[in-house]
């Protein structure tokens, strides 16, 4: 998928769950969503457009795609990823 595709994708989230007041629980929820709904792929590339330094992500977004990065890493460095 084409990267713009994603960062409106993830951004669209984003949004959705800036209304919530605790931002620990906004960023689980756009974490929680991408995980459950977005294929692997689109995970992995969203991952490495973070790591590229993710132009155009929402600051909530940021955190959460960091999120999945550092998670995905902690996976394949304990082999299960």
């Amino acid at each position: 998928m084409h990267i713009d595709n994603l960062v409106k994708m993830a951004n669209n989230i984003g949004a959705f769950f800036q209304a919530e007041p605790d931002r620990a629980t906004a960023v689980h929820g756009v974490v929680d969503h991408i995980r459950k709904f977005w294929d692997p792929r689109m995970r992995k590339q969203i991952i490495e457009y973070y790591r590229e330094g993710g132009a155009g992500l929402s600051e909530i977004v940021s955190q959460a795609v960091k999120q999945l990065a550092e998670d995905a890493v902690s996976l394949a460095e304990s082999g299960d990823g």
